[in-house]
């Protein structure tokens, strides 16, 4: 029996457009950007600070060796946060629809960039905050792994104080609902063009 819904957030609740950041990224001198960038896992310097292996300052830095020249903040920021498009409203609302009938949880590949700005942002279009649309989320770079390692997975579980038998996994990445499935969670894939409201409706679970 589903009591929990564990969501990705990248690809089933924000919208992303990755060319538009690898452009961004080439545009401020960095070469390796397509290289490096991923949807599901990044590589390099996007990796380590997805995975809170270093933190914002030291991944600018990295990224301004990279380029050879000096490069602001907030041109590095921006350029980083173009991999995302935003919320539709009705998904805000409709997470606060379900939670009313299960744990709404949260499982996210991010970095604390685009976390405490555009991410943040997106969240308070409803006057409210990404806190009360989850009853506990966890982010890579906070939990320092990412998906799909069963590490993360586990440290899900263990911080959220969540059964795998007992939540279905949201993700837009085939490679993640596999990982999920073999550690015991139940996973739906939300592939591009569905809404995750269509898995729920096809799953009988609204």
């Amino acid at each position: 029996m589903i009591k929990n819904l564990l969501f990705d957030l990248g690809g089933v609740i924000m919208n992303l457009d990755r060319n538009r950041c690898v452009k961004a990224l080439e545009a401020l001198g960095l070469a390796e950007a397509d290289e490096m960038l991923g949807i599901a896992v990044q590589k390099g310097p996007f990796g380590q600070l997805e995975s809170g292996q270093i933190g914002p300052d030291e991944f600018r830095n990295e990224i301004r060796a990279r380029i050879g020249r000096p490069v602001s903040d907030d041109d590095i920021d921006g350029a980083l946060n173009r991999f995302l498009l935003g919320i539709p409203v009705q998904r805000l609302q409709q997470l606060r629809q379900l939670r009313e009938r299960y744990g709404v949880y949260m499982l996210s590949n991010t970095n604390p960039i685009m976390w405490n700005s555009f991410i943040a942002d997106q969240f308070c279009q409803e006057g409210r905050e990404v806190g009360d649309y989850f009853d506990g989320i966890v982010t890579s770079f906070e939990a320092r792994c990412m998906k799909p390692s069963a590490e993360i997975f586990d440290y899900a579980a263990h911080t959220l104080g969540i059964a795998p038998g007992e939540t279905l996994f949201l993700d837009d990445a085939e490679v993640n609902c596999r990982a999920a499935e073999a550690l015991g969670w139940h996973a739906a894939l939300v592939a591009p063009g569905r809404e995750f409201m269509d898995i729920l409706h096809e799953q009988k679970l609204i």
